[in-house]
């Protein structure tokens, strides 16, 4: 089940599968009303040659009848001799026995029609026997003859086609004890005595390679159609981690291009504010270093010692402040293009520093779409912090189609469990060493974010600290 729904998840498939259904059903629906309206006017036609073949059959019993048994058999050979009748005509001295065509409704209709016009001038005494039969097993004369056995002097020809094999109507009445006439003759075209069928093979074949052709037609045109969408797409996906891509170019439908256009505006006005955030920012913290320098020269010409200290702590705080934001804007706005990366040779290069204290379990990795620097520098802060605290890292890597998943483990203390989530908040500290802000982990977790990742932090049961990354693998590259 989920095959299917992932093999017509994407617009194209869908589209197809809605074309194919469409051009089958309206092929149905017309092939049913044509085979209906071509069925019922060749019925007519039939139906109405069985009555004339009725008529002259009637016509040619009758005069049978009348004529005086001495005769019969003489005009029976000069009508061999001359050709001068439709019908195979015959006196046996015995009902013949037909094999008949298969059963059907029309041929039903034609015997009960042909039925009809003979009981107008027949008695009922008379037996009467109408059956259709194929030429290569019809029966005549005698029941071991065939009508294929034939000599053509014997009036065999008027029975025969030799393009087509069409049904031949047997009438065999007893116009005497032990004196049946046997009558044969074909039906005038179309030869015909099956039901209707909804559709033909021939439009079955014609059904299907229309569908080929519709199906191929569309895709190209659907393909060609969807490309610019295809592109909004993925920039869209991209712009979270990539703000400073290229505007798209305005093609497609019209549809397509009012979604591009909205796309550009709205990511030119982004653009702008992140950069107008950017430069405020960057000018605050750079200015407060002016005064913070102020303040210092002015605290120092107090003439108590005590407030002096309190001042130079105050302003040693504020100027600590002053460096971490700088320092997050720095880490967490990496201004760099999309790129495929290669995380196991990014982790091969962080731990090439220390291989003693990081080991890398990976069987294969494809590349995944990211920004390198920022990934880079996000797991060596991880990283090195294992390293710190635990003496040693183990970083595992499972890959698949939908994520990717990066597991660092250390032997260290862990985190407090009611610090797990405080352990994000900028300065937020659990050791008293010199070194850092407080800001590493935080500005870890946005760079994650920024691709539409996850980070969290959980303590191991056998002792130490897991970080498990998650990034989804959502940025594919424009040439899959």
């Amino acid at each position: 089940m989920n095959y299917f729904r992932l093999m017509f998840a994407s617009l194209i498939s869908r589209m197809l599968l809605l074309t194919i259904f469409s051009v089958v059903i309206a092929q149905l629906v017309s092939s049913f009303f044509l085979v209906n309206q071509f069925a019922e006017s060749e019925e007519k036609i039939v139906i109405q040659n069985a009555n004339n073949l009725a008529e002259n059959a009637l016509s040619t019993i009758s005069f049978f009848q009348n004529l005086p048994l001495k005769y019969r058999y003489l005009v029976l050979e000069q009508l061999r001799d001359l050709g001068g009748s439709r019908f195979f005509v015959s006196l046996n001295s015995e009902k013949i026995d037909i094999n008949p065509i298969p059963d059907s409704l029309l041929k039903t209709r034609v015997i009960q029609a042909v039925k009809k016009v003979l009981k107008r001038r027949i008695s009922e005494n008379n037996n009467l026997k109408i059956e259709f039969s194929s030429p290569d097993d019809l029966h005549v004369l005698k029941n071991d003859i065939l009508l294929k056995d034939l000599p053509p002097s014997w009036g065999a020809y008027s029975l025969i086609i030799p393009s087509v094999k069409p049904p031949i109507l047997v009438v065999q009445i007893e116009i005497a004890e032990h004196e049946w006439l046997y009558l044969a003759a074909i039906l005038p075209p179309p030869y015909r005595l099956v039901d209707k069928s909804v559709i033909t093979p021939a439009q079955v074949i014609t059904l299907i390679f229309t569908t080929v052709f519709v199906i191929v037609f569309i895709y190209l045109l659907f393909y060609w159609q969807t490309k610019p969408l295809r592109q909004l797409a993925m920039a869209v996906s991209e712009m979270s981690i990539d703000l400073d891509q290229a505007p798209l170019i305005e093609v497609g439908a019209s549809e397509i291009v009012a979604a591009t256009r909205a796309f550009n505006r709205m990511q030119q006005k982004l653009q702008r504010y992140i950069r107008d955030r950017e430069v405020l920012f960057r000018s605050i913290s750079h200015d407060l270093k002016t005064p913070i320098t102020r303040l210092r020269l002015r605290a120092e010409l107090l003439d108590s010692e005590k407030q002096t200290e309190a001042f130079n702590h105050d302003l040693d705080d504020l100027e600590m402040l002053v460096k971490g934001a700088l320092q997050t804007v720095k880490d967490t706005d990496i201004h760099e293009n999309i790129q495929a990366v290669d995380i196991l040779k990014l982790l091969e290069q962080i731990s090439s520093s220390q291989p003693d204290k990081i080991k890398i379990v990976a069987v294969e990795v494809t590349l995944y779409r990211g920004k390198p620097l920022a990934l880079k520098r996000c797991l060596a802060n991880l990283i090195d912090n294992g390293v710190k605290y635990g003496g040693a890292v183990k970083v595992l890597i499972n890959d698949s189609d939908e994520s990717l998943q990066i597991l660092i483990q250390d032997n260290g203390p862990g985190i407090p469990k009611n610090e797990l989530e405080h352990i994000f908040v900028p300065y937020r500290r659990l050791h008293d060493d010199q070194q850092g802000y407080g800001l590493g982990l935080g500005i870890s977790r946005n760079i994650i974010h920024a691709h539409n990742g996850e980070l969290h932090l959980i303590n191991r049961d056998e002792g130490g600290l897991e970080v498990i990354i998650t990034l989804p693998r959502v940025y594919k590259s424009t040439s899959e």
